[in-house]
């Protein structure tokens, strides 16, 4: 059952630690960080692109062989 964007989006400063710290071992993609934190890759797929945003994240170029970008943490404080 999918949730409201409205709600997801609003629940992405409560997840922003736990992707940044999947993240912390290096550069991952959406479903790869969705495993890490046990999350529906729906909704990491809106906090990734919401930390995106503001710069909280990058994607690297290129795509990884299954047509995902990878995403990494940028700078050090959250």
């Amino acid at each position: 059952m999918n949730r409201d964007t409205r709600e997801i989006i609003r629940e992405e400063p409560l997840w922003r630690d736990r992707i940044l710290d999947a993240l912390a071992d290096g550069p991952h993609t959406v479903p790869e960080i969705a495993e890490a934190i046990g999350a529906p890759e729906r909704e990491v797929m809106f906090w990734v692109m919401g930390m995106r945003k503001y710069g909280r994240l990058a994607e690297l170029p290129g795509v990884s062989g299954e047509g995902y970008y990878r995403f990494q943490a940028v700078g050090a404080s959250r």
